[in-house]
């Protein structure tokens, strides 16, 4: 069984992994279907504001918060290697660290660049707004499913 500060570690781990994919959840469900139901100078204008709105302490300290502490479990999984719950914990940190974090950089980061460097008004945003949309929601869902499945292998370490 796994005890003291590493369970505690790994607590933290469920949380900010479980919260993170409470975030992304609440972005594929609904946030962005009602965007795409706005004309799109409106939802351009409106997603540009969140995108800089999310580069702020509150969501970063979560998002980052939760890369580091999973990177931590994983460093502290191979040094102690656990009796029960190693697998559960490097498959946690693997599906956040790439599914979560790495989809963010690789994926929807550049696509909010992007958005954010055209007019929201203008006939360009206008023809992107429908494909950045569906690409940015569909990897969206990657990360709402890495990021919760990451909560569930940490929590199944520590049954």
């Amino acid at each position: 069984m796994i005890d003291g500060p590493f369970a505690a570690l790994i607590v933290v781990g469920v949380l900010g992994t479980g919260l993170v994919a409470g975030v992304f959840y609440g972005f594929s469900t609904f946030v962005m279907r009602g965007l795409g139901s706005l004309p799109p100078e409106r939802s351009v204008a409106a997603m540009n504001g969140i995108n800089v709105s999310a580069v702020r302490p509150p969501f970063l300290a979560l998002f980052l918060g939760a890369t580091a502490v999973c990177a931590a479990i994983a460093v502290v999984t191979c040094v102690v290697w656990p009796d029960d719950g190693a697998v559960e914990l490097l498959v946690g940190s693997a599906l956040y660290l790439a599914g979560s974090f790495g989809v963010t950089v690789a994926a929807n980061v550049p696509r909010n660049t992007r958005l954010l460097g055209l007019s929201p008004d203008g006939a360009e945003a206008a023809a992107y707004w429908p494909v950045y949309i569906r690409e940015w929601t569909a990897w969206n869902h990657v990360r709402t499913v890495a990021s919760a499945a990451a909560a569930l292998a940490y929590a199944l370490a520590l049954a």
